[in-house]
């Protein structure tokens, strides 16, 4: 049963970014919208169909992944430096809250902001193209899944961090090029094999590659190991945050 306790944080966690739109739904969505237009007007004709759709409809799911991805970890990492850095993380903690309830409470915040935003840029895509939902239900199953996993990453580097130059370090020279080395703007099957085979050890990828499964019903690998990866890591940050902080590490520096 869900303590009131639980509810409560969860609900101030979704208050804070839900309060700030203009700063955590709308940028991206412009972002997106400039992709779109730019992207997909200026390279959709030269590059042509892929895979049977246009180009414009093809980089859509890629970029609902992206902006869920980027907005689950930056709302979990900042919120959690934040308690930290103005010290009233140290009221969270003489709560009756578990160490557990904080954790997952800092990893719905992110994993909700992630998804409203993947959502909102698909049904940008909607309204921009002539794109259509393959399958609704798996396209909702995959952006919580990664956006879940996302903002359990941004927990752990929540902890970690000491500045937050350390929280945006991960954006710039890791999140950032694996997204836009995931096929978010090309079919790896482009690729030369060399190539293609290096983008199967991203594993940002498999998560851009099963959203596009979803929204478009092709892939370039199985979607079920895609479904699989994205899975194992929501599991894998999810425990690996939860047991770190439950167990208070740098919790109180």
């Amino acid at each position: 049963m869900i303590s009131t306790g639980f509810y409560t944080f969860v609900t101030r966690e979704l208050k804070r970014f839900l309060s700030l739109y203009n700063q955590t739904l709308v940028p991206g969505l412009l972002t997106t919208v400039l992709y779109i237009v730019v992207f997909g007007k200026s390279l959709g004709s030269r590059i042509g169909d892929i895979k049977g759709h246009s180009y414009m409809e093809f980089i859509i799911p890629g970029l609902a992944m992206m902006n869920a991805i980027t907005n689950a970890y930056s709302n979990s990492a900042s919120s959690l430096f934040q308690a930290k850095i103005m010290q009233f993380l140290d009221d969270i903690l003489i709560t009756p809250l578990s160490g557990l309830e904080i954790s997952l409470g800092y990893i719905i915040g992110g994993a909700a902001r992630g998804f409203i935003n993947g959502i909102l840029v698909l049904v940008m895509g909607l309204l921009l193209t002539d794109i259509s939902l393959a399958h609704p239900v798996l396209i909702v199953v995959e952006l919580l899944v990664v956006s879940w996993a996302f903002g359990a990453v941004g927990l752990l580097v929540g902890i970690f961090a000491k500045t937050f130059d350390n929280i945006q370090l991960l954006v710039n020279f890791f999140l950032t090029p694996l997204v836009f080395l995931g096929g978010i703007f090309y079919s790896i099957d482009m690729l030369p094999p060399l190539w293609r085979n290096i983008s199967l050890f991203n594993p940002l990828y498999y998560m851009i590659n099963g959203l596009r499964y979803a929204v478009l019903d092709i892939a370039d690998t199985s979607p079920v190991v895609s479904f699989l990866v994205s899975v194992a890591a929501a599991v894998i940050f999810t425990l690996a945050g939860a047991i770190l902080f439950s167990r208070g590490y740098r919790i109180k520096e």
